[in-house]
């Protein structure tokens, strides 16, 4: 998707504070010299600033102007700001993280979708599990249908709020999937275990849905420590998910 002048502002400013470019607690350089530097007007950069100021980063107020907040500040349910660090490089603590806030989330939005998934639920998951057999049969965008999988059965939860996390979810998941995908026949290995989870659901069996969520977290975790290990490098959240070849 092409940006606008304000979308690139935005993301020029967040990239430099999140890659730290920017120290945490100094100033962003005053307006003129960011118009100036950017080519936009002061209108765009007040904008953005603006955007900024509501995703974490930054925080403004009388006498002390514009000043860059510590990552504990930032919006970790924000995509832009997943981006953001995926560019400036996905640390192993970030990840981690990821993991835990999976184990605690999924298995109990499982357990809810066990019990109240419709039929119309279910199929829309159907339709997720099957593009994801087919790029692995196939060749093609796993991650996509991977992400749509695990969307929906958070949507299946019926639960207003795990819905809206699911959205704001979307960026952090990706960053595990693309991850399970650089593993030699990691899809191939995991597809199963969606089946199982898929299985389950449909069963309206609330105990084997949680079990086998934990299983597929579990296995993403462990791809994800053998990455860490082996130093390879870390997906890039701003570019297409990598399409799997034929077998």
């Amino acid at each position: 998707m092409i940006k606008n002048v304000h979308g690139n502002t935005v993301d020029h400013l967040g990239e430099a504070v999140v890659a730290g470019r920017y120290a945490v607690g100094a100033s962003l350089p005053p307006e003129p010299m960011l118009c100036e530097e950017l080519g936009v007007s002061r209108t765009v950069v007040r904008e953005a600033v603006k955007s900024l100021i509501a995703k974490g980063l930054i925080t403004t107020g009388p006498k002390v102007g514009t000043r860059v907040l510590s990552e504990e500040h930032w919006n970790w349910f924000d995509p832009d700001v997943i981006i953001w660090q995926s560019k400036a490089g996905l640390t192993p603590e970030f990840l981690r993280d990821l993991q835990d806030l999976r184990r605690v989330v999924e298995p109990a939005a499982m357990r809810l979708a066990a019990e109240r998934a419709t039929p119309e639920d279910i199929a829309g998951i159907e339709l997720s599990y099957a593009g994801m057999k087919r790029a692995v049969e196939e060749g093609g965008d796993y991650v996509t249908h991977d992400l749509r999988f695990h969307q929906g059965l958070l949507s299946a939860s019926r639960n207003r709020m795990l819905v809206q996390m699911s959205k704001a979810l979307g960026a952090l998941l990706r960053t595990s999937f693309e991850i399970s995908t650089r593993r030699k026949d990691g899809p191939l290995n995991s597809l199963p275990l969606h089946r199982e989870v898929l299985d389950a659901v449909i069963a309206h069996d609330a105990d084997r849905a949680e079990s086998a969520i934990q299983r597929l977290i579990d296995g993403a975790r462990n791809d994800i420590e053998e990455v860490l290990a082996s130093r390879r490098r870390l997906p890039r959240l701003n570019q297409p998910a990598p399409m799997l070849k034929m077998v």
